[in-house]
């Protein structure tokens, strides 16, 4: 079973292709805050509606410091465009693997209509400058989660 995150903790490494094919990694984000939220496919109504939530706030997010990047299992081409279609500000990453999303605690058992399953389980991981977890979000519903977020750190 996949270990979920806690404040205090330090954020996984990780090394994953974003939505222009370049590689991103954990040392990229070295002395910056970030916000990553995991969703189980783009184009699907909860995700849409959680990354355009995420688009609509990133001024205030950026403002306060933290870089938004969303993390699916879906390719990179399809990435590409999910953010263009949506004008998405922030990078997009493809961890097809699940990889990221297992060190990261945001993938596991899940259940659906009385089916169970694995899959990419809805959270959202704020990681301060010092590479720290500062807060850890599991099993989130789409609708409104980014207001949540920004609210609990103080953004906007």
């Amino acid at each position: 079973m996949t270990m979920q995150l806690e404040p205090g903790d330090s954020a996984p490494d990780f090394r994953l292709t974003d939505d222009g094919g370049g590689a991103v990694g954990r040392d990229d984000f070295a002395g910056r805050k970030f916000v990553i939220y995991f969703y189980p496919r783009a184009f699907t109504p909860g995700c849409t509606t959680e990354s355009c939530d995420f688009r609509d706030r990133s001024d205030p997010f950026a403002a306060a410091g933290y870089e938004i990047i969303g993390v699916s299992p879906d390719p990179p081409e399809e990435l590409a465009r999910f953010r263009e279609e949506h004008r998405l500000p922030f990078r997009l990453l493809s961890d097809p693997d699940h990889e990221m999303a297992d060190a990261y605690g945001a993938w596991g058992l899940k259940k659906n209509y009385g089916r169970e399953y694995e899959g990419m389980i809805r959270s959202t991981i704020a990681v301060g400058g010092d590479g720290i977890v500062e807060h850890a979000w599991y099993n989130v519903r789409a609708k409104g989660h980014a207001a949540r977020v920004a609210d609990q750190l103080g953004v906007g």
